[in-house]
């Protein structure tokens, strides 16, 4: 088994995302946090809408990506403010993270 464990998250992009697709409005987006340029990390982005991935699409997507959760880790929840730079005002933004390991036959 993998003794590598690295972080994902998972947010809604408020204002669609041009990486690593095109979305013309608000998404969810699953990234695996790496060494390395951020512009390379594994990521999941489903098509536009509000609603959450279920727990079943989230685990789908980390396998397509080539992770699986790390033993006895769970989602955990957050709240925060969106950044100052967006043209739209602040709002509470959810984020996801879990930690994760890679599946032992790559992605899948």
């Amino acid at each position: 088994m993998s003794k590598q464990i690295f972080g994902a998250q998972l947010s809604l992009r408020c204002c669609g995302t041009t990486a690593p697709e095109r979305t013309a409005g608000p998404c969810w987006q699953l990234y695996v946090a790496q060494t390395g340029l951020v512009s390379e990390w594994p990521t999941f982005t489903w098509p536009t809408s509000t609603e959450i991935p279920s727990v079943h699409a989230r685990q789908a997507a980390l396998a397509y990506l080539g992770f699986t959760l790390a033993e006895d880790a769970e989602w955990e929840w957050t709240e925060h403010t969106g950044p100052d730079y967006h043209p739209h005002p602040a709002r509470v933004l959810l984020l996801g993270s879990v930690k994760v390991r890679p599946l032992e036959s790559g992605a899948a």
